[in-house]
């Protein structure tokens, strides 16, 4: 085991901290896990024979950091450490203090799974720091055997009903470290599967946006569901369960939604699309801006990439309740995407997501059909593309690859190529013609609402507004360059308007 110079410089100043205080500490948990599979890592599990949440604090003061109460009930305490100190390379530290419960092994012995059961006493570590061996490694449970087997196993029957929360986590661990679950722990979460609807909002947040930035996601969705979890966490997700589509359909709803996420995850060359080869792939736009905009952060833990198959899953959220068959026996889900976007919004609430990121979401699934319907026949117009991104605001890249998904999705092993190539041909135009004018969703402005009101004669109202977008529309399509024609493009509107009596642009 190795622990690299900048983190053991912390873990040194920490445990003298401690140890002027007389305070036992030991280090648990998943860093230790993590030190021993040689992966990185942000976060450090302490456990002392302290009152944690008094401790925290100070550690906090002592070294210009900042403290966050974790969880009251339980005794944890987190000290965030931006880098401005020597030993910190990275953007932060996470620090999670525990006091402990009973002796270590006691201790230990209340934790979830034999991986995170694993500790080694601070004290040690300082003592030899160049050469920590696995005899220092506390162990009780062969959470190490685990880790060379690569099993998440629960330390005890006890475990999910002590905290439920740890449904989604054991998943969320076995998508992250590409492992697998041992068979009774599978038994166990199917039989507690249940208590997954009364674990708070934001906890389920934070586990499933990390299942969902993991390897495979896709996969790992769809295992939730073969656990009991993920309509148990969703339930509105049930309802797609069995609900037909068109012929053009190979999937029903709920399985669709599952397989969107996939094709998501390829489009983004994420993994790969097994109803399709390479051939499939070549046609779709790709750039190092693509790749570094999908990988944007939104908000605390959540990226472009984890939103868009947030919302290849939700997309079709609203099927089930708009689906009416017409007489010639063809099914059709008129309004879904509306209807859709706003019980995203209300799932996405419920587990308190943040507001950034339920709007995001919100407006995927709302427009997610609008690329296809920017043209009947051949590109886009300037004017329909201006239009685009003007309606789906800073979603419009995102959207763009959710219908590619949505299309693979459809068809499966059936895609027509050339159906397939006129889709990604639309989608390359638009990202281009986006590219080459990033005034497009707003260009330069030619005029505003005081010209109206001085040049015109308008009163304030509602009536500007329309004009101002009708003229910034226009410009967008190439129609109005300069300030002039500007307001000689005014001039025509009102004048039309005032013969016809309507209030529509030209």
């Amino acid at each position: 085991m190795f622990i690299k110079p900048e983190v053991l410089g912390l873990l040194t100043d920490i445990g003298r901290f401690l140890a002027e205080k007389g305070i036992r500490a030991y280090i648990v948990g998943g860093f230790v896990r993590d030190m021993i599979l040689d992966r990185d890592t942000d976060d450090i599990d302490i456990a002392i024979d302290a009152r944690a949440m008094e401790i925290a604090p100070e550690i906090a003061t002592a070294f210009g950091g900042r403290y966050v109460a974790l969880d009251e009930a339980n005794e944890v305490g987190r000290v965030i450490l931006l880098n401005n100190q020597h030993y910190i390379t990275k953007e932060k530290w996470a620090l999670d203090f525990t006091t402990l419960r009973g002796s270590i092994e006691e201790d230990l012995s209340q934790r979830d799974f034999t991986i995170d059961a694993l500790a080694i006493e601070l004290e040690r570590i300082l003592a030899v720091p160049d050469n920590i061996s696995h005899g220092m490694l506390i162990d009780p449970f062969n959470g190490r055997d685990d880790l060379r087997q690569r099993m998440v196993r629960v330390v005890s029957d006890t475990v999910f009903q002590a905290d439920p929360a740890r449904l989604l986590r054991a998943v969320r661990l076995a998508a992250e470290l590409d492992f697998s679950i041992d068979g009774e722990t599978e038994t166990l979460i199917q039989q507690h599967s249940h208590l997954i609807a009364g674990v708070p909002g934001e906890r389920i947040r934070e586990e499933w946006l990390r299942l969902l930035a993991a390897h495979k996601a896709g996969h790992w969705l769809a295992y939730l569901e073969k656990l009991g979890i993920l309509t148990k966490m969703v339930p509105e997700l049930a309802n797609a369960r069995g609900v037909s589509q068109p012929k053009e359909h190979v999937w029903d709803v709920f399985d669709h939604s599952l397989q969107t996420v996939t094709a998501v995850e390829f489009l983004l060359r994420e993994g790969i699309w097994e109803h399709a080869g390479k051939k499939v792939l070549e046609s779709v736009p790709w750039s190092t801006r693509l790749s570094q905009h999908f990988d944007r952060e939104v908000s605390s833990g959540s990226t472009r990439r984890s939103l868009l198959k947030l919302a290849a899953l939700l997309h079709d959220i609203a099927k089930p309740q708009t689906k009416t068959v017409d007489k010639d026996g063809r099914a059709r889900f008129l309004g879904h995407p509306q209807e859709g976007a706003a019980a995203a919004a209300s799932i996405l609430e419920r587990l308190r997501f943040s507001t950034r990121e339920v709007n995001l979401i919100e407006l995927a699934v709302r427009y997610h059909l609008r690329p296809v319907q920017m043209s009947q026949e051949g590109f886009p117009s300037r004017r329909a593309i201006y239009r685009y991104f003007r309606d789906t605001s800073e979603t419009g890249i995102d959207i763009l690859f959710l219908s590619l998904a949505d299309h693979l999705a459809a068809r499966g092993t059936y895609l027509d190529l050339p159906q397939w190539a006129e889709h990604t041909g639309i989608v390359e135009y638009v990202l281009n013609r986006h590219d080459e004018e990033e005034s497009l969703s707003a260009p330069a402005k030619l005029i505003d609402g005081h010209d109206l009101i001085q040049i015109f004669g308008l009163n304030p109202g509602p009536r500007v507004g329309v004009l101002l977008e009708a003229v910034r529309e226009a410009q967008a399509a190439g129609e109005v360059v300069t300030r002039n024609e500007a307001l000689h493009y005014v001039e025509i509107w009102l004048t039309r308007q005032a013969g016809e009596s309507r209030e529509e642009p030209i």
